[in-house]
C-alpha cells in the first residue's frame, strides 16, 4: 500500500452552482478528479495564505492524500488507522466504495434536533477513482459528512424554512445567543430567524419594512420595529450581543452597513446572508465582496447546505 499527500486541495462543488467554483478556482493549476465528479483538484491553492479565497463549494478537503490500495479491508484499514470519522464521497466504483464504508465505523444520519452542541472530532472524506486508488482528506472545511446537514424540523412554529440556515450556522459555530441576550435581526418579515431566536430565549429587536407574522410578533421577547434596517445606525439600538441579518440586497449595501457596525464597537457577535445577484453568463455575480467580507479579521465566508444564491458570514467575538 502506498499514500502519498497530494500538494493542493480538493473542492466539492455545490450542485447547481459548478460555474461558480469554477470561475473561483485559478485558471490554471486545478482539475476535475475524473470526468462527471463533483470534486475538483487544485494544486495552487494548497497554503493556508492563498491570496484566492473560494467560497462556492459544499465541501473542501484541506490537506488530501491519495492511497494505492490492494484490497477492501487495507483501504478501510488505512483510513481507520487515521481516525474514526469518514464520509465517502462516490462518483464511480459504488459497489467496492460501499464495501469499503461497510469496515469503517458508522455515521450517524438522522436528523440532528437543535440546539445541538456538534462534537470536536474531525470529520473526514474519501472517494475512489478507479479500484485500487483512493482519494481522502481527514481535515475539510465542513465538520458535516459531506458538507450536509438535517435538523429535525418544526413544521408548525416557523412562517418559512429559512430558519434552517441560521440554526446551521449557529451550529457550526458551536455557539447561540443565550436567555436574556440582546438581538438584532434585520430582514426580520416574515419572522423565521426571529422565531428561532426568541425560541432561545432571547431579546429580539426585529426589523423590516414588512411586517412579522401577528403570532411571531407576540412572542416573548419580540420588539418589531418597522423600518428599513440598513438606515438605522448602531447608535439607535445601542449594545447588542448579536447582529443577524437576511435581508435581501447587493452584498455592497451589505458590507458598508457591518463596516459601520465593526467601527462601532457595540456588537461583537454576527451572521449574516450575502444575497448574490445575476448570473456567470451575464457577468454579474459579484465575487468581490465576499472577499472583503472574509478579509474581516475573526470573520469567515462559508455556503452553508441550507443556503441557495447565496454566502453566509459570520464571526463571533
Amino acid at each position: 500500500m502506498k499514500i502519498n499527500p497530494l500538494p493542493g486541495r480538493v473542492y466539492q462543488a455545490i450542485p447547481g452552482f459548478e460555474d461558480h467554483l469554477k470561475t473561483e478556482l485559478p485558471l490554471n493549476g486545478w482539475r476535475p478528479l475524473a470526468d462527471g465528479s463533483p470534486l475538483f483538484f487544485a494544486e495552487t491553492l494548497g497554503a493556508e495564505n492563498t491570496a484566492t479565497p473560494v467560497f462556492w463549494y459544499q465541501n473542501c478537503w484541506l490537506e488530501p492524500f491519495r492511497v494505492e490500495f490492494d484490497s477492501i479491508n487495507e483501504a478501510a484499514s488505512a483510513l481507520r488507522d487515521i481516525q474514526r470519522n469518514w464520509a465517502p464521497c462516490l462518483h464511480t466504483q459504488f459497489r467496492r466504495g460501499s464495501l469499503i464504508a461497510s469496515k469503517l465505523p458508522s455515521l450517524s444520519v438522522k436528523p440532528r434536533p437543535f440546539p445541538w452542541l456538534l462534537p470536536d472530532a474531525p470529520m473526514g472524506a474519501w472517494t475512489l477513482l478507479d479500484p485500487h486508488t483512493m482519494i481522502a482528506g481527514a481535515r475539510c472545511s465542513s465538520p458535516f459528512p459531506g458538507g450536509l446537514i438535517e435538523f429535525e424540523e418544526d413544521k408548525l412554529g416557523p412562517p418559512s424554512r429559512a430558519y434552517l440556515k441560521l440554526w446551521e450556522a449557529l451550529v457550526r459555530l458551536r455557539r447561540w445567543p443565550a436567555p436574556g441576550e440582546r438581538c438584532l435581526d434585520a430582514g426580520a418579515s416574515p419572522g423565521g430567524w426571529t422565531w428561532a431566536l426568541a425560541r432561545l430565549g432571547a431579546q429580539v429587536i426585529a426589523v423590516d419594512r414588512a411586517p412579522l407574522e401577528d403570532r411571531i410578533a407576540a412572542m416573548s421577547g419580540v420588539e418589531y420595529i418597522r423600518h428599513d434596517a440598513f438606515t438605522l445606525k448602531p447608535e439607535d439600538t445601542g449594545p447588542i450581543d448579536w447582529l443577524f441579518c437576511d435581508v435581501i440586497c447587493y452584498p455592497s449595501r451589505l458590507y458598508e452597513w457591518i463596516e459601520k457596525w465593526l467601527a462601532s464597537g457595540l456588537c461583537k457577535n454576527f451572521v449574516c446572508t450575502i444575497k448574490m445577484q445575476g448570473n456567470i453568463e451575464g457577468n454579474g455575480v459579484d465575487f468581490e465582496t465576499p472577499r472583503r467580507f472574509a478579509a474581516i479579521p475573526g470573520g469567515a465566508v462559508v455556503h452553508l447546505c441550507h443556503n441557495k444564491h447565496e454566502l453566509t458570514w459570520m464571526k463571533v467575538g
